[in-house]
């Protein structure tokens, strides 16, 4: 297998032009690059990238954590993320959290420790000095975590206005808003947005603690259900708490959308694929995760950036969860 030393031999250039070259780092000339180049093919050189972390303190890896794997959620903004990231040459080390503190920083120091290039974080459990002082670019995506810190988001408190507009619109005049987790800044926003929109319009309200778990999401919205028989309309804040209450009220044997309607929020590839499909707040989730990406890798490559706050539209997409006279 050729190494740096036979590269440089073939192309007849120094050792230390072909590693200025290969890390891109110094001055090469024009000819000593196609030198290079052309030695590289015919010898069928890989670089040893053990070798270059060690020498450079970086690789070409970035770290995604994401707060829990089995929400759909988070492996379609990973997808978005994997697809950019490979476009330029970097690799995705994926991390899953499970929302526990502890599990996060043992993630952020094991690849601190393997030189990886920078992190996307779509969980905020740790504290935000510990993020601070990384000294490494991050991005945060989905859930802010500090003024300083690059982030991607989408316009959660209008998603969730425009959503719960749409169930009063409807007819709905009891409607049980499934929140999200506390502390949570996207559930927080959302929260915000759905009490913005009921304020003075009549509407008989709940606003429930729901996690973005199904099976939990299932059970609280049967208990609500079986309590409250006038509930007409939920306004999910995740699309796996709207499929939770869907299977709920099939369990209990309530209509929808003709008894209840239901709004999740996300947009999820699940969301149509169930029966009725699930009217949605939908999220641009590949966009998110493209701009997050494309910002992070600005960082690690010393360009600035245009912008360190994006907030990415939402859109209704009526399905069958609720009534419209265009079903």
């Amino acid at each position: 297998m050729a190494n740096i030393r036979d590269v440089a031999k073939s192309s007849g250039v120094s050792v230390a032009t072909v590693s200025r070259f290969l890390n891109n780092k110094g001055y090469v000339s024009q000819e000593a690059k196609a030198a290079i180049e052309l030695a590289i093919r015919d010898l069928n050189y890989k670089p040893n990238l053990v070798a270059r972390s060690l020498s450079t303190k970086q690789t070409k890896f970035i770290g995604l954590i994401v707060p829990d794997i089995v929400n759909p959620f988070f492996p379609e903004l990973a997808r978005a993320v994997e697809d950019v990231a490979l476009q330029y040459g970097y690799t995705v080390v994926l991390c899953n959290s499970d929302e526990d503190a502890e599990k996060e920083m043992h993630y952020i120091e094991t690849l601190q420790q393997k030189y990886v290039a920078g992190f996307i974080v779509t969980t905020n459990e740790s504290n935000t000095a510990q993020y601070q002082k990384l000294d490494l670019p991050v991005v945060a995506l989905d859930r802010k975590i500090h003024a300083s810190i690059p982030t991607v988001t989408s316009n959660n408190h209008e998603g969730a206005h425009m959503g719960t507009s749409y169930l009063i619109e409807q007819g709905c005049r009891h409607i049980v808003c499934l929140r999200g987790p506390r502390g949570v800044e996207p559930a927080e926003d959302r929260v915000a947005g759905f009490l913005e929109a009921v304020k003075g319009k009549g509407i008989n309200t709940l606003v429930v603690d729901c996690p973005f778990q199904f099976d939990r999401s299932e059970a609280i919205a049967k208990r609500l259900l079986l309590e409250n028989p006038s509930i007409d309309g939920v306004f999910a804040s995740s699309d796996i708490s709207a499929a939770g209450a869907l299977k709920a009220a099939h369990g209990l044997g309530i209509h929808v959308p003709e008894k209840l309607q239901i709004i999740g929020f996300d947009g999820i590839g699940l969301s149509s694929m169930l029966t009725p499909g699930l009217t949605t707040v939908a999220q641009d989730l590949y966009k998110m995760g493209t701009i997050a990406t494309r910002l992070l890798i600005q960082s690690i490559e010393g360009q600035s950036l245009s912008e360190k706050e994006v907030r990415v539209p939402v859109q209704l997409m009526i399905r069958g969860t609720t009534r419209s006279e265009e079903r």
